[in-house]
């Protein structure tokens, strides 16, 4: 693949991350509130909130172009 078919790819990939995290925050969020929500479930759900953030930040820097020195 070229560069611009992997920064497509990579905008792209970056774009459903971001999505997911907005959304995963929003229920954890609301589900936050509730005091009969399954804890476990809750720390599950921000692990996973987490692991999207560490893959945002992945395709993040796979957007910044290489300077040559």
């Amino acid at each position: 693949m070229n560069d611009s078919t992997d920064s497509a790819s990579a905008a792209r990939a970056l774009m459903e991350l971001k999505v997911e995290h907005r959304d995963l925050d929003q229920a954890i969020n609301r589900l936050s509130s509730d005091i009969a929500t399954d804890q476990l479930h809750l720390t599950r759900m921000k692990k996973r909130k987490l692991k999207i953030k560490d893959m945002i930040s992945f395709y993040e820097s796979k957007l910044i172009p290489d300077l040559d020195a």
